[in-house]
């Protein structure tokens, strides 16, 4: 499977000649997706393939029109595109049977170096790793032009920002008050690439080509994060406390239930948890994530973690959390609960606050 970076290689040859019958994406970043999914049909469309047709995945899709689609004729002779969309990334078992077969069309199709007057994408999100190994993704892995789309890590965002003004010609300082723009850049459009590309165009509207100073972003760059429960026990993770706190202000200013929060941040410290003991016996780490299916950001982020977590602290933060939850459901705490809780805020927001430099 190639990265989304390398993709860019195929095209070029693509260009030159001729397009592969069955491309597979998969990724949940809709910027990312949309921009590759833009330049693939650029180059089918170069090719005459000016004929579109879209599928979606949904209760009661006829699988046989993937079967057909590059074998029925268009109605006005023209060559083909075809999409298929699985949203789920679950085509079920009578999807996963047509997926195999029409993999071995395609790949009989490719042997016979047969003429492409149809070509297929299949659009899946991010696949986990028991789907990777799966026979219908093994199938499509072999036959298709397979392309992984990962999302930008937090750490990568700046460098990415300025990789895409570099594309408009224009930068930022350099040294200190360079990164210090783009990280105040990262921070307002936090998780949303699409605010991000949107601001990025911006720039290009309001400013000449040349150097941006931190002032110009500044008074052109727009909050528009989107804040992420999920993302916020990446923090966590990390033990940025900086971002956490910005999170956890963003996620109480947009309404977030903190009862769901909550939920989500326990099931991570109970994990933590269980894999501190199972490294205090000797376990494996890796194996033990394996097991637990922790893949993507968090398979780099909890060997860091465990490296700073003890069980001490992992049973505090479980505690502290139990008392967060009974105070966001309206209980009141016992008296003489311990001294980690009654050192709690009346709000249970600034307790989860509190939580937060357990983690540090």
């Amino acid at each position: 499977m190639l990265k989304a970076d390398a993709f860019d290689a195929h095209l070029a040859v693509a260009k030159k000649n001729g397009p592969h019958p069955l491309y597979v994406l998969t990724g949940d970043e809709p910027l990312l997706v949309m921009e590759l999914q833009d330049q693939l049909r650029a180059m089918v469309q170069m090719h005459g393939h000016t004929e579109r047709e879209i599928m979606m995945h949904e209760k009661g899709f006829d699988w046989s029109a993937l079967m057909n689609a590059g074998q029925t004729m268009s109605l006005f002779g023209d060559k083909r595109y075809v999409e298929l969309r699985i949203p789920t990334g679950k085509p079920g078992r009578d999807g996963a049977d047509a997926i195999k077969q029409f993999c071995s069309q395609i790949q009989a199709q490719v042997k016979a170096k047969d003429p492409v007057d149809t070509v297929t994408c299949i659009f899946l999100p991010r696949v986990d790793f028991q789907t990777q190994k799966s026979a219908w993704f093994t199938a499509l892995d072999d036959a298709a032009v397979a392309v992984r789309i990962d999302p930008i890590e937090r750490a990568h965002l700046p460098n990415w920002i300025a990789a895409r003004l570099k594309k408009q010609n224009q930068q930022v300082e350099a040294g200190e008050l360079g990164q210090r723009a783009l990280q105040f850049m990262a921070n307002q459009v936090e998780g949303n690439l699409i605010a991000a590309h949107q601001e990025i165009q911006k720039l290009g509207l309001l400013y000449p080509e040349g150097m941006l100073t931190e002032e110009n972003i500044r008074d052109a760059v727009l909050n528009v994060a989107r804040y992420d429960v999920f993302q916020l026990t990446e923090s966590l993770l990390a033990g940025d406390l900086a971002r956490f706190n910005r999170m956890v202000d963003g996620l109480q200013g947009e309404g977030e239930p903190l009862v769901l929060i909550l939920w989500t941040v326990t099931e991570e410290v109970r994990l933590l948890n269980r894999l501190r003991q199972g490294l205090d016996r000797g376990d494996n780490l890796q194996m033990m994530m394996k097991m637990n299916r922790i893949w993507g950001n968090k398979e780099r982020l909890i060997p860091q973690a465990m490296q700073r977590l003890n069980a001490d602290r992992l049973q505090k933060a479980l505690t502290v959390i139990g008392g967060l939850d009974k105070q966001s459901k309206g209980l009141q705490l016992n008296k003489g609960s311990g001294p980690i809780l009654e050192k709690l805020p009346n709000d249970p927001w600034d307790g989860l606050r509190m939580l937060g430099r357990l983690f540090v």
